[in-house]
Formats: C-alpha cells, structure tokens, sequence
C-alpha cells in the first residue's frame, strides 16, 4: 500500500466520530475501492504505528475541499505538483480526477471519471484489439480498453507531473497489468515513429486546444488514420470549448477535419463530449 488517501468527506466522518466517543470508525483511505475499521484514541485517528492524525490534522484536511492527502511515513502531503502549472488529484465519490492549473481533465458531472472513461474505451474497442491510447492522463481509459479485453494498450502521456500523480493513486494501480504498455512523451511524435495499419482502436483525450492545438489538426488525424486498421475506430474527446468565430462550433471544426483525413461515420457523442469515426 503506497500509504493512506484523506480528504474532506473521510476526515469528516473521523472528526464526527470523534465527537461521539467512538472507539474506532469504518473509512476509506484508498479513495472509495474499499473500506476498513481505524482505532480512535486519544482524539485521534489511528492508521497504523506510524501514522496517527490529531483533530487540528483532520480539520486541517476538512478545509481543503479539492485536495487529497497522502499520509505515510508519519507524514501528510497533498497529492500535487507545482513544479510547472498546479497539477492535483482531486477526490470525487468514486476515482479521483486529474485537475491542471484550475482546469478539471474529466467528465465530472453528474459521473465519475473512472465510469466516462470506460464509456469512451467502449465507443472504440472490442475484445482482442490492439489500441492506442493518446494523452492518457491518469491511465483510467488504457485500463478500461484492457478490461474490455484489448490484447494490447499502448498508452503515451506527455507531463512527468501527471505520469508522476498517476504512480501514487490507486486508481491508475492497473496500468502496471501485463498487455499494458506506459510510454512517456508526445502523442504527435511518436505516432510518427509506429507502422501502418498497426492499431484496431484509438483512444485521443487531448489537453484542451488552446495547450494542445497540434493534437486536434488534420495532419494528427492523418496520421491517427494511418496507425489504424481499414475498419478501425476513433474515439476522440473533445471536451465542449465554447462556440468560436463565425457562429461554426469547435466541434465542427473537428468533424470537419476528421473527414479530411479520411474518416467516415464521424458522429458526435454529445454525453461523452466527444466525436467517434472510423476508418
């Protein structure tokens, strides 16, 4: 266990059951996959040996409504990176989701990231596939494509600060799985390196436009219509930029672009905020 995960909802339930007496409280502190009895004593929370946490500790995680901290080794942190931009994990009531200088990399609403990233590995995959995973981010797509029965993921992600937040949450624990294949660096160079034809699926979640204009431009999408099979499919988020000049939505723009490079049955997926197409 690479240590234990606090945040508002979990320190809440501890400082309640503080407030009543009790001697121990079930929680999750591996961000809702299980959950487990923790001793109260001497008002505090008991994890283990090591790492015990006062009431002014969990107030101190109570305040912070869009932060998780990782407690090990004595130690409490909160799971981010500012060493360019403010990366963080960001804790929701099933898998946490990746947020960017203020910007969430999710569908958040109304879902959990780790449910709509499943959803949109099923517009592109069946059983058996060898997919290729674009801006990856927390890896929950690569796992949902492996769960779907994928024989092959090959999953690249630019930011070693995201790869670096993704290594400490449980959530991305099965990226590690035999058939999966992690890949540092950028999605439009290194589909130039692989050969024709060699993919089944795509999976393409890029940064929004304004951090990442090349990922969504014809020359990308000839490339991603090279890498796929005749009869491949593409499923590419898209997010839901705002309308932009000339009333055309940007989304437009991508469908438009998508048939240049010579997709077919291009269609938007309005509750994934994304467009599929196939070769």
């Amino acid at each position: 266990m690479l240590g234990y995960y606090l945040h508002t909802i979990n320190a809440q339930q501890a400082l309640e059951a503080i407030a009543k007496g009790q001697s121990s409280v079930r929680l999750s502190t591996d961000l809702n996959i299980s959950e487990q009895d923790f001793a109260l004593k001497e008002q505090s929370l008991m994890l283990d040996e090591d790492n015990q946490l006062s009431i002014a500790d969990l107030k101190r995680i109570v305040k912070k409504t869009q932060r998780i901290y990782l407690c090990r080794d004595g130690e409490l942190d909160p799971l981010e990176d500012r060493s360019a931009g403010y990366y963080k994990l960001v804790p929701t009531s099933g898998a946490p989701l990746l947020e960017i200088s203020g910007v969430k990399m999710h569908i958040s609403k109304g879902t959990d990231p780790y449910a709509s990233a499943s959803e949109m590995a099923q517009q592109a995959v069946s059983r058996g596939d060898k997919v290729l995973d674009c801006c990856s981010g927390l890896g929950y797509a690569a796992i949902a494509a492996h769960r779907l029965g994928a024989k092959e993921v090959l999953t690249i992600e630019l930011s070693e600060q995201v790869m670096g937040l993704r290594a400490q949450n449980p959530w991305s624990n099965d990226l590690g799985k035999e058939g999966i294949v992690q890949r540092q660096g950028s999605s439009y160079e290194l589909i130039r390196t692989m050969a024709a034809t060699s993919f089944d699926s795509v999976i393409h979640d890029p940064p929004r436009f304004s951090l990442a204009g090349e990922l969504y431009s014809e020359e990308f999408y000839r490339q991603i219509y090279r890498v796929l099979r005749p009869g491949g499919r593409l499923f590419h988020y898209t997010g839901n930029p705002h309308v932009v000049k000339k009333g055309s939505s940007f989304v437009d723009g991508v469908i438009r672009r998508l048939k240049a490079a010579g997709f077919k049955n291009v269609k938007k997926v309005e509750h994934l905020q994304g467009v599929s197409a196939q070769k």
